[in-house]
């Protein structure tokens, strides 16, 4: 192996509430349907962990690290509440070694719409904003919950993207493994699930046959697979977790560029992948959808199929209504709405996923009949 991209998501969902409209019909608002103490709580306990993690990572850069970092438009606007938070990421960015992905600013499904219109300004508005907090404008497209469609490499193209992560789904890849970078309308690197779940996951479980991991350890695997790139990608929030549980997490990041770095093998940013690598061409993201954990997550049932088709009329909808779709907590109010987190809650293999979508379809509801009546 020649070398390794590691890529981690921060993304704080506003969490919906659960909601009946007992006393009639009110005007919408982001209060009306959205639990905004659960949501300030979530942030709160976050933000706590974001500057020590950050410094630990860094330390890695500065042992010879590159990450990419997706920073979800969700969690940018709660950032507001701690103006700290976003000088910790500013800092990483001034260290020259990191790089910030683009993805659809309410961390949405809009990438499944028949229509990308919303889908390319969603992105669009993600990439301005990490450009106006940060100075830099992403090259790389991450969609949520590692999302791939065949029909949006074009669209990403035109707003001037390069590459893209998407998961390292069996359906994409058959017998082959996730260690190329991937020719398709725009170049494009798989998660390599496995040697990603071992540091998010695996890491503190003392049950575990290769517990405790150690930077050495896991490059010496990397090290024995043939390929030109490993992808990792890892939620932000399990690196403070895994500290917590059993420690070694922060000293893992810090030496892994080290470790790597012994046995010849660079971490390198997405864009640097594809400038390095030959392009293997692999006709499935052309033909099949995949997501992180599987697409049946998302879109396993009928509940979840409804409310992505009556998401698409409603973002129609309040489009064609100029008098509303200028109305900053509408638009809000519906990019919220179109969270991955609310398909993920209704999925029926979770204990409430039925209760969820009653709920959620009801509060879908309530906002198509507010833009029936005009109400702002």
């Amino acid at each position: 192996m020649e070398s390794v991209c590691m890529c981690v998501e921060l993304h704080l969902p506003y969490h919906l509430k659960w909601y009946w409209p007992a006393d009639g019909y009110r005007r919408p608002e982001i209060s009306s349907y959205f639990d905004q103490e659960r949501i300030f709580t979530d942030f709160q306990h976050m933000a706590a962990s974001i500057s020590r993690t950050n410094k630990v990572l860094t330390r890695s850069i500065e042992n010879g690290a590159a990450y990419t970092l997706n920073l979800s438009g969700t969690f940018l606007d709660q950032c507001s509440w701690d103006p700290r938070v976003l000088n910790s990421f500013r800092d990483l960015a001034d260290t020259g070694n990191v790089a910030f992905a683009a993805s659809t600013y309410y961390h949405s499904l809009s990438a499944l719409y028949p229509d990308l219109t919303d889908f390319k300004e969603q992105v669009w508005t993600h990439m301005e904003k990490i450009s106006e907090l940060f100075g830099v404008v992403p090259s790389t497209f991450v969609n949520p919950e590692l999302l791939t469609s065949g029909n949006i490499g074009g669209v990403l193209k035109k707003l001037g993207l390069t590459c893209m992560i998407a998961e390292g789904a069996r359906n994409l890849l058959n017998t082959d493994m996730p260690v190329s970078v991937f020719s398709d309308d725009i170049p494009t690197l798989l998660r390599h699930i496995d040697l990603s779940e071992d540091i998010s996951k695996r890491f503190s479980d003392k049950s575990w046959d290769d517990h405790p991991l150690t930077a050495d350890k896991f490059a010496s695997w990397i090290e024995h697979i043939e390929g030109d790139v490993i992808t990792l990608y890892l939620d932000y929030g399990s690196i403070p977790w895994n500290e917590s549980k059993a420690g070694g997490m922060f000293q893992f990041l810090k030496d892994l560029p080290l470790s790597l770095e012994e046995r010849g093998i660079s971490m390198i940013r997405p864009e640097d992948a594809i400038k390095r690598f030959e392009k293997v061409k692999l006709d499935t993201l052309k033909t099949e959808s995949a997501a992180r954990y599987g697409m049946e997550g998302l879109l396993g049932n009928h509940a979840q199929h409804f409310y992505l088709k009556q998401l698409e009329i409603i973002v129609q909808e309040l489009a064609a209504r100029t008098d509303l779709s200028e109305n900053g907590e509408m638009k809000k109010i519906v990019g919220y709405l179109q969270q991955s987190d609310i398909f993920l809650d209704m999925n029926t293999a979770n204990i409430t996923g039925y209760e969820k979508a009653v709920n959620n379809l009801s509060i879908l509801s309530d906002f198509r009949r507010a833009i029936w009546e005009g109400r702002t």
